[in-house]
């Protein structure tokens, strides 16, 4: 059965959609956009910090699961930019250091709200 997750630790959804949802054995986020708390965009940090942003989004779904980024299985990247992707690369290396998950990486037309990446995960729950 479906069930829909919601932290206050991380931005609230801008749209018809849930932060993430879970079956009992998977976790699936949303795309995470880089969204502080209250809302902000961070459209003008560079990429590496826009990064961060969406990553500590993510770290905050999971953990009101009780999960942690170990648990990631997948993550896909929406880069506005593919040009972007060492910066990309390096900035999400600190948040997988060993074992990290499978990834996808691709270039879009556009980002959402004008932001340089998306993130989404796929997490165990077991």
């Amino acid at each position: 059965m479906k069930r829909t997750i919601s932290s206050d630790d991380a931005p609230a959804a801008v749209g018809a959609y849930s932060q993430a949802t879970t079956n009992g054995d998977v976790l699936v986020t949303a795309g995470q956009l880089p969204l502080t708390t209250d809302g902000e965009l961070l459209a003008d940090e560079s990429v590496g910090e826009q990064v961060r942003q969406c990553l500590r989004n993510v770290e905050a779904i999971l953990e009101s699961e009780g999960l942690a980024l170990d648990d990631v299985l997948k993550t896909t990247v929406f880069l506005n930019d593919i040009e972007d992707f060492d910066e990309f690369d390096e900035a999400y290396s600190e948040f997988f250091r060993n074992d990290p998950p499978a990834r996808s990486a691709v270039g879009v037309a556009a980002v959402p709200k004008g932001a340089a990446v998306e993130i989404e995960v796929v997490a165990t729950t077991e």
